[in-house]
């Protein structure tokens, strides 16, 4: 599904990404840990095209998406949730999740905003409301919401559980669970390293721009340098 080789990214002369290479399978789940600034957003701003490769090759179910626009890839099916979830605060829970369903047809949103409401019932309850009132876990689930409305083919999760309480995270990842045993295609980033890599098939380990360690989940939960450093063991 998604084949990346060699790429690159600079923000100005300082260099964000050294040739990465990964790659996603159709129905994967696929997990990137790494410590703050080892360029994780970076990776995920470069494979939905808010950010420019400078180097490198992005291809996507067999083509060469590389230097595509952002919404070009969207309409392709490469759609991604934001660090920080970046709802429309003022917008109702309704309209914010219609804004992601912006390629689709009425018909066609109508019947994935239903999909969303069975998997997030809370945010059926207050659909009226404006996001901005939401608890942290429930924007979280309203990001995650307004991406399934565009029915990617690849799905981008970034930082799903940051900023919120324990509880809460394992919330945000049994929906996550639910995604990948629905066959969903996953590519997700977390500091979690411990929730990632737990749901994951595979991973990969990012430091300081690089791909330095790669295997299945259950590999890098019981390797002891992800153990040391990410992991606190």
């Amino acid at each position: 599904m998604l084949e990346v080789k060699g790429l690159c990214s600079h923000y100005g002369r300082i260099q964000a990404l050294a040739g990465i290479d990964l790659h996603v399978r159709e129905g994967e789940l696929v997990a990137l840990v790494g410590a703050n600034g080892a360029g994780k957003t970076t990776l995920l701003r470069t494979l939905s095209g808010v950010q420019p490769a400078s180097a490198g090759q992005v291809r996507f179910a067999g083509e060469d998406i590389t230097h595509e626009a952002a919404e070009r890839r969207v309409r392709r099916g490469i759609v991604q949730v934001p660090e920080g979830r970046q709802v429309f605060g003022p917008l109702s829970i309704d309209d914010n999740l219609r804004l992601g369903a912006y390629t689709r047809t009425r018909a066609e949103s109508d019947a994935e905003l239903e999909r969303v409401y069975a998997m997030f019932p809370v945010l059926k309850e207050r659909r009226r409301q404006a996001a901005g009132l939401l608890s942290g876990g429930q924007q979280q689930m309203l990001a995650m919401g307004r991406a399934l409305m565009a029915r990617p083919r690849l799905l981008l999760l970034d930082e799903p559980s940051m900023g919120l309480a324990p509880r809460l995270v394992e919330e945000i990842f049994l929906k996550v669970r639910e995604l990948k045993e629905a066959r969903a295609t996953i590519f997700l980033v977390d500091q979690n390293a411990r929730a990632a890599l737990s749901v994951a098939d595979r991973g990969y380990v990012l430091e300081t721009g690089r791909v330095v360690l790669a295997g299945s989940g259950a590999e890098l939960l019981a390797d002891e340098q992800v153990r040391e450093a990410y992991l606190g063991m």
